[in-house]
């Protein structure tokens, strides 16, 4: 019987699950600032994939195929890689990985959003009111930001990473609809493989940089193993451990840790405007919690779960 409250080993299992989603922002700017962003997401890609395959007796099992599913689970590698990932690949080109990471909090609003028009699902005012201030505070972040080498065309970057939102949306919906037949393990793997084929051409008709630094493969790697199947691992335990709707809490802290290790290991600097308006966008997700319950929109879904 899942516990009310979360015990410790739980609230431990979290925090490590959200500094990784975190710090994937990091990881990735690094990343695709020494290759090509698609080359970048193939490699991730592969490394997933082959830890998949290795543990392929843990994830075969959830499989319960009906006519008609592929195309459902189609559109979902389809939304989730390989357009989300096109998206904040190019998004963290042009804009910071703390504000990559701030713009990303606002997922459940947009998942809340989205089930209000396509699965007729009740959004309360708060949720409104919580969206509406949240979108404000990124458009602030974004108008507010100064040109930098991390962040050459902040605007553009985050409206990039605004549309691998929409994307995530579109991707957590999907999965809603396929979760009762098939594992969270399952769809993960499938749509790994799936983006692994899919960025491949992709790779190979950019660009290929003259020299590779081994700390770029290490984060590529990190990418891999890490944010794809350790953080999954671990927020799965804590689902496993107490209600979804205490868990899914913990996915605030994810723009923390961006912001966090993006002020540690990129420098990365917030002025004025940016602090006041980031502010502003956690005001708009702690309005929309108000009175947030039973509801299970993205709670069964981890955040970012090819992150």
């Amino acid at each position: 019987m899942l516990s009310s409250s979360i015990d410790w080993r739980a609230r431990l299992a979290l925090l490590c699950a959200m500094a990784i989603w975190g710090s994937s922002f990091i990881a990735l700017k690094i990343a695709v600032d020494a290759m090509h962003p698609m080359q970048v997401i193939f490699l991730r890609m592969l490394i997933g994939s082959m830890v998949f395959i290795a543990i392929l007796p843990l994830w075969k099992r959830g499989f319960n195929y009906q006519k008609g599913d592929w195309k459902w689970l189609l559109a979902m590698a389809l939304f989730e890689p390989c357009l989300y990932f096109i998206f904040e690949s190019l998004a963290l080109k042009y804009t910071t990985a703390g504000q990559a990471g701030m713009i990303a909090s606002i997922l459940p609003l947009m998942v809340a959003i989205g089930a209000w028009l396509f699965l007729k699902e009740r959004i309360s005012k708060y949720q409104w009111s919580g969206f509406i201030i949240a979108v404000i505070g990124v458009i602030w972040m974004s108008w507010g930001s100064d040109v930098t080498s991390h962040a050459p065309n902040p605007l553009l970057g985050n409206s990039l990473e605004m549309m691998a939102m929409v994307c995530a949306v579109g991707y957590t919906l999907v999965v809603k609809r396929l979760s009762d037949r098939y594992s969270p393990l399952f769809l993960t793997a499938l749509q790994t493989l799936i983006g692994t084929f899919f960025f491949l051409p992709l790779a190979l008709s950019s660009p290929i940089p003259d020299s590779i630094e081994l700390e770029v493969f290490i984060y590529i790697i990190y990418l891999g193993v890490f944010s794809t199947l350790g953080a999954y691992g671990l927020y799965n335990y804590a689902l496993s451990k107490a209600h979804a709707s205490k868990v899914a809490g913990y996915t605030n802290l994810i723009p923390v840790f961006a912001l966090l290790f993006a002020y540690v290991f990129l420098n990365e600097v917030l002025n004025l405007q940016q602090g006041i308006a980031i502010l502003v966008v956690f005001a708009g997700i702690m309005l929309s919690q108000y009175s947030h319950r039973g509801r299970k929109v993205l709670t069964d879904i981890p955040p970012g779960t090819v992150q």
